[in-house]
């Protein structure tokens, strides 16, 4: 059973079979957002996604990063990602076009960052989230 369905910009129909969010700043006890810590946090995100699904690729949707206040501290300008870190596996039908419908899938596992706590779905989707290069990144594989 999937969570959710959406269409990619390609056209192509995918299902999120599993969803992991957290917030993005969760345990940060001093200190502010900026670029040092959010590149830390989008690459141990990316890290613990490939840890989590070996067996499928991962690929990482490049966050949105907003600068709310131009006044650098000791460790640059102030630089924000969206609040909600999430891990998706997607599924959809194979990548090549010999392989058996019946009996092959192709599947991919992305890391993004979004605004608010919401399952992607239909068109509502984050535009970068939908335009994921499925047939470059995703993985055949046999049931």
């Amino acid at each position: 059973m999937s969570l959710s369905r959406m269409v990619l910009s390609s056209g192509r129909s995918i299902e999120l079979t599993e969803l992991r969010m957290s917030s993005t700043y969760e345990g940060m006890l001093e200190g502010y957002p900026c670029k040092l810590i959010n590149d830390m946090e989008v690459s141990g995100l990316q890290q613990e996604a490939e840890r989590a699904f070996p067996s499928t690729p991962v690929h990482l949707v490049p966050p949105f990063r907003e600068y709310p206040d131009q006044t650098a501290g000791a460790f640059g300008p102030v630089e924000v990602l969206p609040s909600v870190a999430c891990v998706g596996v997607f599924r959809s039908t194979a990548v090549a076009p010999e392989l058996d419908p019946v009996l092959h899938r192709s599947a991919l596992t992305v890391v993004w960052f979004q605004p608010i706590p919401d399952v992607p779905s239909g068109q509502d989707a984050d535009p970068a989230l939908r335009s994921i290069r499925w047939e470059e990144l995703a993985q055949d594989y046999e049931l």
